[in-house]
């Protein structure tokens, strides 16, 4: 079994439940499978890159960077390895909120 190159807070993974569950609801099943697929590819992705996200001093004075995937933030440590994603959020939520929690 292979390793995932990341890892994913408890956070992160109600995440992307909440999110394969609104869309499912809201559009259908295969958008939310494409989209929750295309999360996780990018996840991979910026395990290989850690650097292709944004720092966000408007939302966070931490050491996380923002990744932009269809509406969704991956919002994680670029650090750390395996990379640590925090959390995925939709961009029309409040963010800033959020990861004041």
């Amino acid at each position: 079994m292979r390793r995932r190159p990341y890892q994913l807070t408890s956070a992160a993974r109600l995440d992307l439940l909440h999110a394969w569950n609104y869309l499912a609801e809201a559009a259908s099943l295969q958008l939310a499978d494409k989209v929750i697929a295309d999360i996780e590819a990018s996840i991979e992705k910026l395990a290989k890159s850690p650097g292709l996200g944004h720092r966000r001093a408007d939302l966070t004075s931490r050491d996380l960077r923002f990744y932009l995937v269809h509406s969704y933030f991956v919002i994680y440590r670029p650090d750390q390895k395996p990379l640590h994603v925090a959390r995925i959020l939709h961009s029309a939520r409040d963010v800033k909120t959020e990861l004041g929690k």
